[in-house]
C-alpha cells in the first residue's frame, strides 16, 4: 500500500470503488485472477453436493510439488498436477500440470526427488496465475488427495496469500478412506496402498503422475465404499467422521 499516493487506497475506493485501488497496487490481469479465485470460493459455499450420488459425483484428484514441509514458515508450492474423476471413471485425457515460481531457492534434495530445479522454477507462472489455473480446472467439483493435511495447509496458505480467502472446496482423502476400508492394514502412505490395490506406479513425486495414480487408486476405492452401501456424498462423510 506504501505505492498508492494521493491519499492512498481510501482515497481510490470514494473516487471508485475498491477494483480501481487493487488495479492500483497490482496489475489489472492480477486483479482479474484474485477477483476469478474468490468468485470461485463464493460459488462453493452454494454448492452443498451433499445429495449427489457417488457414481455422479464429478471431481479432481489433485497434488501439490513443494520446497518443504511448511507452508507458515516459508515454505512454497512448485507444482501443481490434477486429473477430472466422475464417480470411478478416471479421465486420463483431462489433465492440468504447471510449475509455480516459488520465488525461493528450492533445496537440492527436493530437486532431486521431483526433478524441478531452480531454472525450471524461474520460468514458471506466479503463485497467483499458476493457483488461479488450477481453480479454472477444478470449477465446483470436489477436491481428492491422499494424505489431504499436507495439500491442504498449503492450498489454504496459498489462497490467503494471493486473495485473503480460505478453501470452500469439499475435500475427500485416499488415505482416511483405505484406514476405514482396510483397518489392518501395516501402512497407508501411497506407495504401500497403490501396491496394495495393483495401481502400477509410474513417476513418484511428480504432481501430475502422483494426481494419476491417486485418482486410479480412488477408482479402485470406490468398488469397495459401493460394496458398504454408500451412495451420497453425504453418506461417505458421514462413514468416515466414525472413523477419524
Amino acid at each position: 500500500m506504501k505505492g498508492v499516493k494521493s491519499g492512498g487506497i481510501w482515497h481510490l475506493y470514494k473516487m471508485g470503488g475498491i477494483t480501481p485501488a487493487i488495479t492500483s497496487m497490482f496489475n489489472a490481469q492480477s486483479a482479474q485472477q484474485m477477483a476469478f479465485i474468490r468468485s470461485i470460493m463464493r460459488e462453493q459455499r452454494k454448492n452443498p453436493l451433499f445429495e449427489v450420488p457417488l457414481d455422479t459425483l464429478e471431481l479432481v484428484v489433485f497434488d501439490l510439488e513443494t520446497t518443504g514441509f511448511s507452508p507458515y514458515n516459508g515454505d512454497e508450492i512448485i507444482s501443481i498436477g490434477a486429473v477430472a474423476v466422475q464417480g470411478d471413471k478416471v479421465f486420463e485425457d483431462d489433465t492440468f500440470y504447471s510449475l509455480v515460481n516459488p520465488k525461493r531457492p528450492i533445496p537440492s534434495d527436493v530437486t532431486q526427488l521431483t526433478g524441478i530445479t531452480n531454472d525450471m522454477a524461474d520460468a514458471a507462472p506466479d503463485l497467483l496465475y499458476g493457483l488461479g489455473s488450477f481453480l479454472e480446472f477444478v470449477r465446483q467439483k470436489v477436491l481428492i488427495a491422499h494424505g489431504t493435511g499436507h495439500d491442504k495447509h498449503f492450498l489454504n496458505s496459498a489462497l490467503w496469500k494471493t486473495s485473503k480467502i480460505n478453501s470452500t472446496h469439499r475435500m475427500l482423502d485416499t488415505m482416511m478412506i483405505t484406514k476405514w476400508l482396510n483397518p489392518d492394514l501395516e501402512k497407508y502412505d501411497l506407495d504401500y496402498v497403490l501396491a496394495y490395490y495393483n495401481v502400477d506406479i509410474t513417476t513418484r513425486h511428480h504432481a501430475l503422475e502422483d494426481a494419476m495414480m491417486t485418482a486410479k487408486l480412488w477408482s479402485k476405492l470406490m468398488a469397495e465404499i459401493r460394496s458398504r452401501r454408500i451412495h451420497t456424498l453425504g453418506d461417505l462423510y458421514t462413514q468416515l467422521s466414525r472413523h477419524q
